[in-house]
């Protein structure tokens, strides 16, 4: 008698755009909405099927972060503000998970998958809000990646970990 292996069973973890995920910025809320349906057609997809989606997930999360960083760098928000840091962090593993699935780990993207449904909205509710602030009040244009008055600009002072004044 010959028994088949039960199907890989997939996450019950998702994280549905929403409102609350919104940063008031449309090209942001743009690019955080294609992370999180990235993210959920991980979690939806067989553990043998992820890793080609994996990668274009990291591509995509590549870009995002970039994007957020020269807008920094273009804005002078302060560059040792640990916002950058995360994002370093984040690719770091990201990039580890990768490695890992390749060698024995088969369900290392999903849990990575899912830790990032967790860390997401924090993420976005505090570092990119405070930046899409921040871009707001120096009249950054995220679309065509220009000041509107370069007079405006500010040295940013930190105050903690996730806030600029």
């Amino acid at each position: 008698m010959t028994t088949t292996a039960a199907p890989q069973t997939l996450s019950d973890f998702s994280l549905d755009w929403s409102p609350a995920l919104s940063v008031g910025n449309a090209r942001m809320d743009e690019t955080h909405q294609e992370f999180t349906e990235l993210l959920n057609q991980i979690l939806a997809t067989p553990v043998d099927q992820q890793l080609l989606l994996y990668r274009q997930f990291i591509a995509h999360t590549e870009a995002h972060f970039a994007q957020e960083e020269r807008w920094m760098q273009a804005t002078g928000f302060p560059g040792d503000h640990c916002h950058a840091g995360q994002h370093a962090t984040i690719l770091e593993t990201m990039n580890a998970v990768a490695v890992r699935f390749e060698g024995d780990d088969k369900d290392i993207i999903t849990r990575m998958a899912e830790a990032l449904t967790e860390w997401f909205p924090q993420h976005t509710g505090s570092m990119d809000a405070g930046l899409a602030q921040f871009l707001k009040e120096v009249g950054f244009d995220t679309r065509t990646e220009t000041l509107a008055d370069p007079s405006k600009l500010q040295m940013a002072t930190l105050s903690g970990c996730g806030s600029v004044s």
